[in-house]
């Protein structure tokens, strides 16, 4: 009763409160056109972004977009709530579910989606990129592209992704990295340079979101 009763609560609260927050805030997007660009000549690419930094994706996100969510019992919750923004869930993850939820992130990318993922999900390292998204990249020849969140002020909490929740009122931004290619065919090797690749992309942009509002140069 009492998990039923928080399925049907908290993904509309939720999702209310991300919107709030979103129409409160002054939100700058960097480098964006890098996704938009792709998503205008139709060519499905993988939004990767680190799990601490999910809350605020589904607004800075557009398009069609398959998110891969864990199994584990908050993913139900997530699910539900990103569903309120258009946005249809894989379950699964690379070490629960994952057959299925490759497959099934194949079939969205051949239905054309975007698929979105979080790389250090769904329970860590924080941020070390796991092999599934090189994987994905590599058997779907879809680019990654890695895109972070930030806030002027912000609420960092003690989990262990450093989930962040930013404050009513403050300033925010989603700065987007260059695409990550991965050839199809590739020794271990290069496909472990490809995910150390993906991680420090993903490491500086987020390093670069969290330091983006110390300063205001004339020009960014």
């Amino acid at each position: 009763m009492a998990n039923g009763l928080m399925l049907a609560i908290v993904p509309p609260l939720a999702y209310w409160v991300i919107k709030l927050l979103s129409w409160s805030m002054r939100i700058e997007v960097v480098n964006g056109q890098v996704h938009d660009e792709r998503r205008k000549r139709g060519e499905p690419a993988i939004g990767a972004f680190w799990h601490g930094r999910l809350l605020m994706m589904p607004t800075g996100y557009r398009g069609n977009v398959s998110i891969l969510i864990s199994l584990h019992q908050d993913g139900e919750l997530i699910s539900r709530t990103v569903k309120y923004f258009g946005f249809r869930s894989i379950r699964g993850s690379t070490t629960r579910g994952g057959f299925s939820a490759m497959r099934e992130m194949l079939n969205a990318y051949r239905e054309g989606y975007d698929i979105a993922i979080t790389p250090d999900g769904p329970r860590g390292p924080r941020y070390r990129a796991q092999n599934g998204v090189i994987e994905l990249a590599r058997r779907t020849g879809m680019a990654i592209i890695p895109v972070t969140f930030s806030a002027s002020r912000r609420k960092m909490f003690r989990s262990w992704d450093r989930f962040l929740f930013p404050y009513p009122f403050s300033r925010g931004v989603f700065i987007w990295g260059e695409p990550l290619s991965v050839p199809r065919q590739m020794d271990r090797d290069a496909f472990e340079r490809k995910r150390l690749l993906l991680e420090r992309r993903l490491r500086e942009i987020t390093d670069r979101a969290d330091r983006y509002f110390e300063k205001e140069p004339a020009n960014r």
